[in-house]
C-alpha cells in the first residue's frame, strides 16, 4: 500500500469516527526534535547499551550515584529540545476532534514534555516525566502519588560532586531522590502520574486508534493492541520502518515521518 493511499485511509477513519480516538505515541514522534529513540535505528538510540540493567529500580538501589549519573548523562538534553511538526499536529488534531464533539486520549511512552508544550491537554504519560523526581522510599507517603519538578532541586551540586551526600533528599520522609520515570522492573500502576486506569477506560470506549512513532514492543502497546484486537477497533501506524511489534494482522501501516504524515492528515481535515 503507498503512502499516499494508506494515508488516505488514516484521513477517512478520523473524519467519520465521533467516538473516542486514541493515539499512542513512542519515541519516533521526538526524533525530529533532537531526541534519540531506545529501540530505533537512528545513531543514538541506546537500546544497544545496558539499558535493561541500568534503567532499573534494582540497580538504583544498588548504585544510586551511577544511576542519576546515567539519568541525567541521557536525559538532560530533553531541557533543551522543542516540538516538531507531528507534536503540534497532534494536538491540533486533539482539538479539531473534540470541538466537533468527540473525545480524544493522546497516550505516550515519552518522558520528554514535547506534547505538552506543543498543547495537547488529555494526555496520559505512562512511563513517567524527565523534568521530574520523586522520594525512592516505597515506605514513603509520597513515593506513589507526589512528584517534584527537577529544576527545584538541586542537582547542579550533584553533577559537579557526584557522591551519594550530594544526592537530593526526600521533603518528607529524607529518602534519596530517584528520576521519575517508570523502570524496566516496575508496574503501571506504581504511580498516580502515569494515570494507567484512565488508560484501561480508554482502552474500553476506544473507537479508533492511532499509534505513532512507536516499536509497538512494550506493556502499554500490548495492552491497547489486545484491546483493539478484542473489540475490532481499527489501528493506524505512521512508522517509517517496519512493524517489528505489530499483533493485528489488519492494521494499516502509514509508511512515513511522523513530522512530515501528521500535518499532511491534518491539512486534509481542516478541509473537511
Amino acid at each position: 500500500m503507498t503512502l499516499e493511499t494508506s494515508a488516505r485511509k488514516l484521513i477517512d477513519a478520523i473524519a467519520h469516527e465521533k467516538g473516542l480516538i486514541l493515539a499512542l505515541t513512542g519515541a519516533g514522534v521526538s526524533v525530529a526534535s533532537g531526541i534519540p529513540t531506545f529501540r530505533g535505528s537512528d545513531p543514538g538510540a541506546i537500546w544497544t547499551r545496558d539499558v535493561r540493567e541500568m534503567a532499573t529500580i534494582q540497580y538504583f538501589r544498588r548504585n544510586p550515584v551511577s544511576a542519576w549519573q546515567w539519568y541525567r548523562a541521557r536525559f538532560a538534553s530533553t531541557d533543551e529540545a522543542r516540538p516538531n511538526s507531528a507534536h503540534t499536529a497532534l494536538a491540533a488534531l486533539e482539538r479539531w476532534h473534540i470541538d466537533r464533539g468527540g473525545r480524544f486520549l493522546l497516550v505516550t511512552q515519552n518522558i520528554d514534555s514535547l506534547h505538552e508544550q506543543a498543547g495537547s491537554i488529555h494526555l496520559a504519560k505512562v512511563h513517567g516525566s524527565a523534568n521530574r523526581a520523586r522520594c525512592s522510599r516505597e515506605e514513603c507517603s509520597r513515593s506513589s502519588t507526589r512528584s517534584v519538578a527537577i529544576a527545584d532541586l538541586d542537582l547542579a551540586t550533584f553533577d559537579g560532586n557526584p557522591r551519594l551526600e550530594t544526592i537530593p533528599r526526600c521533603a518528607g520522609c529524607g529518602g534519596l531522590m530517584r528520576p521519575h520515570v517508570l523502570f524496566f522492573d516496575e508496574e503501571y500502576i506504581g504511580h498516580t502520574d502515569y494515570q494507567w486506569p484512565k488508560v484501561t477506560a480508554a482502552c474500553d470506549g476506544m473507537r479508533l486508534v492511532v499509534a505513532v512513532g512507536t516499536s509497538l514492543s512494550v506493556g502499554v502497546t500490548d495492552f491497547v493492541q489486545m484491546s483493539a484486537g478484542r473489540r475490532g477497533v481499527p489501528l493506524f501506524i505512521v512508522e517509517p520502518g517496519s512493524l517489528v511489534g505489530a499483533t493485528i494482522p489488519d492494521a494499516v501501516h502509514v509508511r512515513g515521518k511522523a513530522e512530515e504524515v501528521l500535518p499532511m492528515v491534518m491539512t486534509a481535515l481542516q478541509r473537511v
